[in-house]
């Protein structure tokens, strides 16, 4: 059956079929399907960089956030010729997907019900990583106001290695730093990521774990540095979240995660991160500017 609510437009030259463009994907807030589809056209611009060569893995929900939801990795069949793809190999076969190269894909991409875009901390192939992942995660009883007093910790000695970093919301609870390098070594990269969860564990012990185990995490902040290995993906800037309500991944000054108070003061709304972007642009606009790209230490 035809579907009444479908529109055709032309994005950047490409033509694209737009359905189902009043369905509520998030039913608490009504958010609709076209919302996300405005959502990503406006922050398109500030988001695209930081997708540049990254294979997209999307958590995709085509019936909203209390539907059926899915890890999608594929270039799907019937896919546009036009979107790009790149061969992964993976534990036990190789998958052609997915790199949102323009603002074509990255709409065609969440007209599929993609509503979150998560890439790896590599571009093009694995062996050597351009970015460094330092992910905070508040155990039981913390919040992301604790993540901030770490995140300023780690900022701290990344500093001291001369590396500068990048914050930003995890759109759920927690917050991620990330730090541009020249192309370095995955296991380097991962080497180093241990260590400074180590080395801000010994710093604050009452405040910070390195290892996963559930009875050490209550009133702490992970530092999960197993995020930089090459098969982990994390949640792009500026991508929705598929809570009870639509978060993002937001880019942050670091004067906001210094003055952090209360939990809900980093907590945006799609429409609160559309504004930010036309007011300040990309907060993280620094880690795509190859010249700005630190080394690890030695």
């Amino acid at each position: 059956m035809p579907d009444p609510n479908a529109a055709v437009t032309e994005v950047e030259g490409r033509r694209l079929r737009l359905t189902h463009l009043d369905r509520v994907l998030y039913p608490r807030t009504g958010f609709s399907k076209a919302a996300v589809l405005h959502y990503y056209a406006q922050v398109g611009p500030a988001m695209l960089p930081h997708l540049l060569d990254r294979p997209a893995s999307f958590l995709r929900m085509p019936e909203g956030v209390e539907g059926q939801r899915f890890w999608a990795k594929r270039v799907p069949p019937g896919a546009p010729a036009w979107v790009r793809g790149l061969d992964v190999e993976h534990h036990h076969e190789t998958l052609h997907q997915v790199v949102v190269a323009d603002l074509p894909t990255l709409l065609w991409a969440a007209n599929l019900g993609c509503l979150e875009v998560h890439v790896p901390q590599w571009r093009l192939a694995p062996r050597t990583h351009d970015r460094l992942i330092v992910d905070l995660d508040p155990g039981p009883g913390a919040t992301v106001v604790e993540c901030c007093a770490v995140a300023l910790a780690a900022r701290e000695l990344l500093a001291a290695d001369g590396l500068a970093a990048y914050p930003k919301t995890t759109g759920s609870k927690g917050l991620h730093l990330t730090v541009a390098l020249v192309a370095t070594p995955a296991g380097q990269v991962g080497d180093y990521a241990r260590e400074l969860a180590r080395r801000l564990r010994q710093a604050h012990p009452g405040l910070v774990v390195d290892r996963m185990a559930k009875q050490l995490r209550p009133d702490r902040v992970f530092v999960d540095w197993s995020q930089n290995s090459s098969a982990k993906t994390t949640a792009a800037a500026y991508s929705l979240r598929a809570g009870a309500e639509p978060g993002v991944s937001t880019p942050l000054a670091w004067s906001e995660v210094a003055d952090c108070g209360r939990a809900e003061e980093l907590a945006f709304t799609p429409e609160q991160v559309a504004a930010r972007v036309g007011k300040d642009g990309d907060l993280q606009a620094g880690l795509t500017d190859p010249a700005a790209a630190g080394r690890l230490p030695t």
